[in-house]
């Protein structure tokens, strides 16, 4: 395909439909390396593109204050009574 003076691409309608690109859908390209991908954008790829800048981001923020994973659990929902505790 050519790219047009404005640069607007068609995509093949074979693409469209295997990405369910209808009138209306956004896409998005991204740069990588000497190419570029074509990106159906909706939640869930915004999610998922996003996590590990997310992640990076909150690291270290959580401070369990020496706790473990089932202190703090438990601090956080309260005692489970269905467990036998002796």
């Amino acid at each position: 395909m050519r790219v047009t003076e404005k640069g607007q691409v068609t995509i093949p309608k074979e693409i469209r439909d295997r990405l369910g690109i209808v009138p209306g859908s956004e896409v998005e390209f991204i740069a990588k390396d000497d190419a570029a991908l074509l990106v159906k954008v909706n939640e869930n790829s915004l999610q998922i593109r996003n996590f590990e800048e997310w992640a990076a981001s909150v690291e270290g923020l959580l401070d369990f204050d020496g706790m473990t994973t089932d202190e703090y659990m438990e601090w956080l929902r309260g005692p489970r009574e269905d467990l036998d505790r002796h």
